[in-house]
Parts: C-alpha cells; sequence; structure tokens
C-alpha cells in the first residue's frame, strides 16, 4: 500500500483527508506541525506528502524546500494545501518544489484524485 504523510496544524483537515484517503486505500501517516512532518518524512519515506504552508515551528515552503533539494527524497511528490491563494503564493510553492498547490476550502475527493494521479 502507498504512503501518505499528512502535513497540517488543523487537527479537522488532517483527520478528514486521513480518512477519505485510506477509503482509497492508502496508508497514511499524520503531523501537526512542520518540525514533526519533516522528521516523519525522513523516517517513513513516503509516496506523497500533503503539506500546509502556515504551521508552527517550520512553515510547509521550508519542508518542501530541505526536502526537494536533497537527492534521497526529491521525487517524493508535495501537494501543498493553503489558505494563502494569492499568485504570489503559488509562485513560491512552485519555487520551493511543490508539485500541486491546493487552496482551502477544498474538495476532499479533489484531494484524492490529484493523489491518485501521483501514486497509480
Amino acid at each position: 500500500m502507498k504512503k501518505i504523510l499528512i502535513v497540517d496544524d488543523e487537527q479537522d483537515i488532517v483527520e478528514s483527508l486521513k480518512f477519505v484517503l485510506e477509503a482509497a486505500d492508502f496508508t497514511c501517516y499524520c503531523a501537526y506541525n512542520g518540525e514533526d512532518g519533516l522528521r516523519l518524512a525522513k523516517e517513513i519515506m513516503p509516496d506523497l506528502i500533503i503539506l500546509d504552508v502556515m504551521m508552527p515551528k517550520i512553515n510547509g515552503y521550508k519542508i518542501s524546500r530541505l526536502l526537494k533539494y536533497d537527492a534521497k527524497y526529491k521525487n517524493i511528490p508535495i501537494l501543498m494545501v493553503t489558505a494563502r491563494s494569492q499568485e504570489e503564493d503559488k509562485l513560491i510553492g512552485e519555487e520551493t518544489g511543490a508539485d500541486e498547490y491546493i487552496t482551502k476550502p477544498f474538495e476532499l475527493d479533489e484531494v484524492v484524485k490529484i493523489a491518485e494521479k501521483y501514486l497509480k
């Protein structure tokens, strides 16, 4: 089974994503701040990461940059989810290596479809 790491400081978002992704036959791991998210990413080597931008300790942009510039992790797709919908925010997401930029609020089914696209 494919492993997905969900990193977001909003527990309800994490729980909702975990529920729909596990229903779609993915194994989910969760972290509620950037520091734990980065550590878990390196420990479990997920097949995909769903990453919030604004979080305590380390923000999503920095996590994305750290993983994408490391040869060991650079091929892990990163779906960035954020309330920040400005064009400049999307550009920063792309510059830091995010493969997709999804703005909140989002449809859970949409996130599952995007995840499946990267993991099939």
